[in-house]
């Protein structure tokens, strides 16, 4: 099982900078686990505030080499990859810092390069949902998504699902990682679909074999240990 979390997991950066549940969220039925943190809104940004993301396209211009142009995706590692330097990181850095630290690379390769990053898309934020689902992996984040709708989206629970805890984890309100424990049972029956949460930005969602004794043990034992550190910074 937890080979099966470490193999998708690898190459989802966790970055911990994880969005709470909505108002609607929080009156959720947990079994345990630390209490949900308050939905923190998202503020407008000074211009020029903006830092790259994951999943977000960009392009690369050079004034003098026009050949070197290039668009590309911010990948999931936090990188791109250009020609003559390689992978460079770019989540966590403005366009403009970005733009000067290609150009002392490029200034070993080229005669006075002059280099322009400009953001084209932003990217969607990813959640990620692994364990005892059909397609573990990262499913989009799109409005109003929900925990049980994420799962259906992964592939729906396995014959072997515990049902009854499934686990959320997400950044809480002293800034490390929180495991909630959630009974999907009443929504998957249509019994109860108001106890659904809705989803954030970087939420994890892991479906156990059987029931996880202590989610906060299980949170710091295991998937700290499997989810890369990729430094890069989202706007509070």
């Amino acid at each position: 099982m937890m080979m099966k979390l470490a193999h998708w997991l690898k190459w989802g950066a966790w970055m911990l900078p994880i969005v709470a549940l909505s108002a609607c969220a929080a009156r959720s039925k947990l079994d345990t686990g630390a209490p949900l943190a308050p939905l923190q809104v998202p503020q407008p940004q000074a211009p020029g505030s903006y830092v790259l993301q994951v999943g977000d396209t960009i392009s690369v211009k050079f004034l003098k080499s026009p050949e070197f142009n290039e668009d590309v995706v911010v990948r999931p590692d936090g990188m791109i990859s250009l020609q003559l330097v390689g992978d460079v990181v770019a989540a966590g850095l403005s366009p403009q810092t970005l733009a000067a630290d290609l150009t002392q690379r490029y200034d070993k390769e080229l005669v006075n390069p002059r280099i322009s990053v400009i953001v084209r898309q932003l990217g969607t934020p990813p959640v990620y949902v692994g364990g005892e689902v059909g397609h573990p992996g990262i499913v989009p984040l799109t409005s109003g998504l929900t925990l049980f709708q994420a799962i259906q989206a992964a592939g729906g629970l396995s014959v072997t699902a515990h049902r009854k805890q499934v686990i959320l984890i997400r950044k809480g309100v002293d800034g490390r990682p929180a495991g909630h424990s959630i009974d999907v049972r009443p929504i998957a029956s249509g019994e109860h679909p108001e106890t659904d949460v809705v989803l954030g930005p970087y939420d994890v969602v892991f479906v156990p074999t059987s029931k996880i004794a202590d989610v906060d043990i299980f949170v710091d034992q295991h998937l700290q240990k499997l989810i890369p550190r990729v430094p890069f910074a989202i706007a509070p």
